[in-house]
C-alpha cells in the first residue's frame, strides 16, 4: 500500500485572505494532503452561523480586520500568540467524515496540551473545541474548531491560544458562547511559545490526523538547515554595507564562510559562449533609442545574447529603481522617479516593430505607489493588446504587497501567462527577499489559479537550500496548480550580494524537472542559465501540448466508459 503523502509548512505570520487562498487552491488542484501552521495577523471571522451582534468593533486593537468566512462556527479571534492549523485533508464523502475529523483535531489540540503538561483538558458535548477543567463550573476554552468539507477535502482547522492577548476577547462573544470563558497556554501557568508548540504539533499531528503510513516532508521559514557544503574558502562579502544581510542568512541556518570566493571558477557545465550578432545590436540600439528598460540588462542576464540575437527581450516597466533591496538581485535599489505614462505605448510599439508573437513584461517593485503599480500594469498589458493583437503575453508581476484588489486589477486584463517567482525554499526566504514571504507568493498564485489563468513561478538554487528543500516546493507549488516552473542556477553580480553556496550539477536539474512534472506541474524548465523569461514561448507551448494531450486522453476514456 502506497504511504499518504503530508506536507506540514510552517508558515510564520499570514494575513487571513493570503491563508484561505493558499486553502482554496490546494483542495481544488491537488489530492496530496498539508498542514499548513501559522500565526494570524490580528482578524476576526464570523463563520457561517456568525452574528455580527457578537463582535463589538469599538473594543477592537485598531486595525483588526473583520471577515466574513465560509467554515463552520460562529464568531472568533486570531492573532499573535495563537498557533492555527489548517489541515487540507482528504477526509471522503461519509456522513461522519467531518465528525471524525473534528474529533481528531480535538485530540490533536488535547494531545498537544498535555505534552505541555497542561492535563485537565478535554471535550465538553455539544461544544466544539478543546477546554481547560471540562467537568468544572468554569471550564475555559483553549482551542477553537472550525471546519468546511468540499468534494471530499478539509479546509479551515483549528486555533489554539499559546500567549495571545485574552483581553481581545472582550471585544467578542467568543464561538457566540456566552457563559463560559476562555484561555491560554499562558494563562494556565504554561511558558512556551507558537514555535514550540509548533514542533510538538509537526510530530504528533500525522498519528491523529491520518491512518496508516504516511510519509511527511516539513519546511519551516524559520527552521535551520542541516546541509553541509563542502568547502573552506572564504566569501569576501563587504561587512561595511550589508551586515544585517549576513546576519539574516546565518539566523536562516547558512554559514556565509563556506560560501564559494567570487573568483571560482565556474564549472564546465556553466559555461555558455556569447555570440553578439547583428540581432542583439539592433534590439540594443531599439531599446535605446525608445528609452525603454530590460531587465536582460539590469539583471545582468546571462542568456541575454541568445534571447536579443533571437529578437526577444523582457521588458522591465516602471522604471529601473526598485523600492526592494533582494540579496541576489542587481536591479538598482533607491527612491524611484514618477511613472512614466507614456512606456505602455512604447512598449506596445517595440512589440510591434518587433514583430513579436510572445511578449514578456516584468518590473521593478514600486511599493512607494499606492496600488504598487498595479495600475500602470494595467496600462501596458491593453496597449499591447491593442496594437498587437496576436501577440502572447507573459507577465512577472511583484506581489502588490497582497493587496487582493491590485491583484485582481491586473488579473482581469487576461494575461497568457501569469507569473511571480517563490524565488527561494521557506528558510531562505527572510534571506534572500527581506520585503516579501513565501506564504504571500503562495497566495498571489493561488488567487491567479482561482482567476482562471496559466500560473508560472521559479525557484534559485545554489543559495544554501537542500534538495528535500526545493522538492517541497515542487510539491507546494503542484499543490496549488502551477502549471509552469523555472529552476535555474543563482549567480553572485557582485561581492555584497548574497554568496554562492553550491554549483547544482545538470543530474541534479534533471532529477528536479523529472520529479516536479511527476507531481502534477506541466512543465518544468530546469538547466544551470534558466532564467524566468528564458524560452518562455517554448515553455506555454509544451504547456498547451500537454493540455491538448491531456484533454484527448480523457475524452476518449470517456468514450470507452460510454460505449
Amino acid at each position: 500500500m502506497t504511504a499518504k503523502k503530508l506536507h506540514i509548512r510552517s508558515l510564520g505570520e499570514v494575513p487571513y485572505g493570503e491563508a484561505l487562498a493558499i486553502q482554496r487552491a490546494l483542495v481544488a488542484n491537488h489530492s496530496d494532503d498539508w498542514l499548513l501552521l501559522l500565526e494570524h495577523r490580528p482578524v476576526v471571522t464570523l463563520g457561517v452561523r456568525g452574528v455580527m451582534d457578537h463582535i463589538f468593533p469599538e473594543l477592537l486593537p485598531s486595525g483588526t480586520e473583520i471577515i466574513q468566512s465560509d467554515r463552520g462556527g460562529d464568531v472568533t479571534f486570531h492573532g499573535k500568540g495563537q498557533l492555527v492549523g489548517y489541515p487540507i485533508i482528504t477526509i471522503g464523502s461519509d456522513p461522519m467524515a467531518k465528525k471524525l475529523h473534528t474529533l481528531a483535531l480535538e485530540n490533536l489540540m488535547i494531545e498537544m496540551c498535555k505534552r505541555l503538561r497542561l492535563e485537565n483538558v478535554g471535550t465538553i458535548e455539544g461544544y466544539p473545541g478543546v477546554w481547560v477543567d471540562p467537568s468544572s463550573l468554569r471550564p475555559r476554552k483553549i482551542g477553537a474548531i472550525g471546519v468546511r468539507v468540499t468534494h471530499g477535502r478539509s479546509f479551515h482547522g483549528f486555533a489554539l491560544n499559546c500567549d495571545v492577548d485574552l483581553d481581545i476577547f472582550k471585544a467578542i462573544v467568543p464561538c457566540g458562547i456566552t457563559d463560559k470563558g476562555v484561555t491560554s497556554l499562558a494563562n494556565e501557568g504554561i511558558k512556551t511559545t507558537v514555535a514550540e508548540v509548533i514542533s510538538i504539533c509537526k510530530d504528533i499531528a500525522p498519528l491523529l490526523l491520518l491512518e496508516g503510513e504516511v510519509d511527511i516532508d516539513y519546511l519551516d521559514v524559520a527552521s535551520q538547515s542541516s546541509q553541509k557544503v563542502n568547502t573552506d574558502r572564504v566569501v569576501p562579502v563587504k561587512l561595511e554595507t550589508s551586515p544585517n544581510a549576513l546576519k539574516r542568512l546565518v539566523k536562516a541556518g547558512n554559514d556565509p564562510s563556506s560560501g564559494l570566493e567570487i573568483k571560482t571558477s565556474k564549472p564546465l557545465w556553466m559555461k555558455k559562449r556569447a555570440t553578439f550578432g547583428p540581432n542583439y545590436a539592433k534590439l540594443r540600439s531599439q531599446m535605446r533609442s525608445m528609452s525603454l528598460v530590460t531587465v536582460c540588462e539590469e539583471a545582468r542576464c546571462p542568456n541575454i545574447s541568445e534571447c536579443w540575437g533571437e529578437g526577444t527581450a523582457t521588458f522591465m516597466i516602471a522604471g529601473d529603481i526598485c523600492t526592494r533591496a533582494c540579496g541576489f538581485c542587481d536591479v538598482k535599489t533607491g527612491k524611484p522617479e514618477p511613472l512614466d505614462h507614456d512606456e505602455p505605448n512604447r512598449v506596445a510599439a517595440a512589440c510591434f516593430d518587433m514583430d513579436l508573437k510572445y511578449a514578456v513584461v516584468t518590473s521593478v517593485a514600486r511599493d512607494d505607489l499606492i496600488d504598487g503599480g498595479a495600475s500602470h500594469w494595467i496600462e501596458t498589458i491593453k496597449a499591447v493588446r491593442s496594437k498587437n493583437p496576436k501577440t502572447q503575453i507573459e507577465v512577472l508581476i511583484p506581489d502588490f504587497k497582497g493587496k487582493r484588489e491590485d491583484l485582481i486589477s491586473v488579473f482581469d486584463q487576461r494575461p497568457d501567462v501569469l507569473n511571480h517567482n517563490v524565488e527561494t525554499v521557506p528558510r531562505l526566504q527572510k534571506a534572500v527577499r527581506t520585503s516579501a514571504n513565501y506564504a504571500r507568493s503562495l497566495s498571489v498564485l493561488a488567487l491567479a489559479k482561482e482567476s482562471s489563468l496559466v500560473t508560472k513561478s521559479g525557484i534559485m538554487v545554489g543559495l544554501g537550500e537542500s534538495d528535500d528543500e526545493v522538492i517541497g516546493v515542487l510539491h507546494d507549488l503542484a499543490g496549488i496548480g502551477v502549471s509552469i516552473v523555472t529552476i535555474g542556477q543563482y549567480l553572485r553580480p557582485e561581492g555584497w550580494h548574497l554568496p554562492i553556496m553550491r554549483y547544482v550539477d545538470l543530474a541534479t536539474f534533471a532529477k528536479y524537472k523529472e520529479l516536479g512534472e511527476s507531481f502534477g506541474i506541466a512543465h518544468i524548465e530546469a538547466s544551470p542559465l534558466t532564467r524566468s523569461s528564458h524560452h518562455a514561448r517554448d515553455a506555454i507551448e509544451s504547456y498547451q501540448a500537454k493540455t491538448r494531450s491531456t484533454t484527448l486522453e480523457e475524452t476518449i476514456s470517456s468514450d470507452l466508459i460510454n460505449a
